[in-house]
């Protein structure tokens, strides 16, 4: 393009940069990075991606401290120690544009894939974790709850642990159902005082995806180290009522590695036959935006930090199947080969254009043509 030509120059830096925040698809905004060098770079500097992230997802406030100041999301493990600062304005750009493409676009209450296990169980399976996952306290015309062991120490916590859909996920509530033994005197409501919630990943080796088991929940040490947590919330009071009530975080956090832990903290009530106080709950949700079927993501070290990777052969047999894909445990993940840096631009950049992968001597041929501008 002819620079007298460019409509950059002619309108200037304030009503081009009003002009480019209407643009309300990422692919929008790689085609205007393709249009010429300028232009791509008026773009990344500006931050224009980051703020139509922000713009589609305006639940995703503590985003900038999660990606730019703590760096636990990237797109290669491709670096060096001495980045320049538009080094990492382009991979921030790049970041931004594919979480903007890679998230689901509406929040959802079914982000529980699985239950991984209790701290206890009074009466296994009748009174598994696993029936937490069914809505409501009946199922197949019988009570449906997890129960803990009974203690005499009201203080003893407990906790349930859950594998979510994704890998990645920004979790914005988490909705628990005490349980109303209905079939007790006086339909005694077996509720915690207060609630906390942890988000991590399994303690893994680095450039290795999560693996959570979908077998059976079982009994497990709260105590252990087989998860590594990176988000703690405040602890929440729960009322001894029969609802399914509602636990909104301060701000949506992400939940890298898709483990999810509830802590019942502290019991209010006991059983009449035996004097002790137990926990009880017959259902759990959790609710937020995870990634599409077609994304997933690596942990790389046990801060929890990790890789966006995108399988472009997933979006067809997601779309056949009419099922959002569990990303724990894909075989796939193991025949992903990473490439080099323009291939990985290559993934990126067509990805965002909605675009199959083509040849890639076809794409460093645009790499370098745009490049050159």
């Amino acid at each position: 393009m002819n620079s007298s030509c460019d409509f950059l120059q002619r309108l200037g830096d304030d009503l081009s940069f009003k002009i480019f925040t209407h643009l309300d698809d990422p692919s929008d905004l790689v085609r205007v990075c393709l249009v010429t060098s300028s232009w791509r770079q008026f773009v990344i500097e500006n931050s224009l991606s980051k703020q139509l992230c922000l713009r589609l997802f305006p639940d995703l406030s503590g985003a900038p401290h999660f990606i730019e100041d703590q760096g636990m999301i990237d797109i290669s493990t491709i670096g060096s120690s001495s980045v320049t600062k538009w080094e990492y304005l382009q991979r921030f750009h790049q970041i931004y544009l594919l979480l903007a493409k890679s998230l689901n676009p509406v929040s959802r209450t079914d982000c529980i894939a699985v239950a991984i296990g209790a701290s206890s169980t009074d009466n296994n399976p009748i009174e598994s974790i696993e029936n937490t996952l069914e809505p409501g306290d009946r199922f197949h015309n019988r009570a449906s709850y997890w129960s803990s062991l009974g203690s005499k120490d009201p203080d003893v916590p407990e906790t349930l642990t859950y594998g979510l859909v994704s890998n990645l996920c920004v979790v914005s509530e988490i909705h628990i159902q005490p349980f109303l033994a209905y079939f007790q005197d006086g339909f005694p409501i077996y509720s915690s005082r207060a609630v906390r919630f942890k988000m991590g990943h399994q303690r893994v080796s680095v450039n290795s995806s999560t693996n959570i088991s979908n077998d059976s929940a079982v009994d497990y040490d709260p105590e252990s180290d087989d998860f590594i947590w990176t988000y703690v919330s405040p602890e929440f009071p729960m009322t001894q009522e029969n609802t399914l009530q509602i636990f909104k975080l301060p701000e949506p956090a992400f939940c890298v590695g898709g483990v999810l832990q509830v802590e019942l903290l502290g019991r209010v009530q006991r059983q009449a036959t035996d004097g002790l106080y137990y926990l009880c709950v017959c259902h759990v949700e959790v609710v937020g935006r995870p990634l599409l079927p077609e994304y997933d993501v690596d942990i790389i070290d046990q801060s929890g930090k990790c890789i966006l990777k995108y399988f472009p052969n997933l979006h067809e047999s997601s779309s056949t199947s009419g099922e959002m894909g569990h990303s724990h445990g894909r075989a796939i993940t193991s025949r992903f080969v990473r490439r080099g840096v323009h291939e990985l631009e290559h993934i990126v950049w067509h990805t965002l254009l909605g675009g199959g992968v083509f040849a890639d001597e076809d794409w460093i041929d645009v790499y370098e043509e745009v490049a050159g501008r």
